[in-house]
């Protein structure tokens, strides 16, 4: 991965520092949230940040909220980054890089968007009948390269080595496909009320409003 900006920096320290027993990788993250960008139904944040930090009740992930918050505010933002590179079709993954071959460790990243998938698998299996042949073709490739990255492919070892070659390209040329079919966002959105103080954070946390970002 080339170097990174410091707030990308300390989003990746974060993630290991969250108590889980295996924390996503910040390339993971990545590709979580570009799969989300391009999910097949909307998911609440709620229900996927928690994916990320693993948040269960009313127990935070980190002891300070203005932590909680930061951490939340450092997601989005990288989310909104995607979305911006999603809408130029110029999808700029933050992938894994092997220090010593230089071989891009694309396989992190394709993790992230499995775990995207997995909320809602229905709806993504629905796709591989998708009218357009683009987004069928796509889906066909993501799932062979989820089965290589799980070494579940019955592909040859020729066979998966070219894949691996291109996998990156691929992956950008999948996912830019998929944003092309998204779900248009509503003509208008209606502004939310302040939560109460009892009511569940707004960020996801699982944590009371008045206990976290209130």
């Amino acid at each position: 991965m080339k170097q990174l900006p410091s707030r990308l920096r300390r989003l990746d320290g974060a993630l290991a520092d969250l108590p889980l027993e295996e924390p996503m990788l910040l390339s993971e993250l990545d590709g979580f949230l570009s799969a989300l960008l391009v999910s097949p139904v909307p998911v609440d944040r709620a229900e996927w940040m928690t994916v990320i930090w693993g948040a269960e009740g009313d127990v935070p992930p980190f002891d300070d909220p203005l932590d909680v918050q930061w951490f939340a505010d450092a997601v989005e933002a990288r989310r909104a980054e995607i979305a911006r590179d999603l809408a130029r079709g110029k999808l700029q993954p933050l992938f894994d890089v092997d220090d010593r071959t230089g071989d891009i460790l694309w396989e992190s990243w394709l993790d992230g968007v499995a775990d995207a998938m997995a909320l809602r698998p229905d709806d993504w299996d629905a796709l591989t009948d998708h009218p357009d042949p683009d987004v069928a073709d796509a889906m066909t490739t993501l799932s062979t390269l989820l089965a290589v990255a799980d070494e579940e492919s019955d592909l040859d070892s020729v066979q998966i080595n070219a894949l691996q070659d291109d996998a990156p390209a691929d992956l950008i040329a999948c996912v830019q496909r998929l944003y092309a079919i998204r779900p248009e966002a509503p003509a208008t959105v209606a502004v939310a009320a302040k939560p109460g103080r009892n009511d569940p954070c707004h960020c996801g946390s699982g944590v009371k409003f008045k206990r976290c970002c209130g």
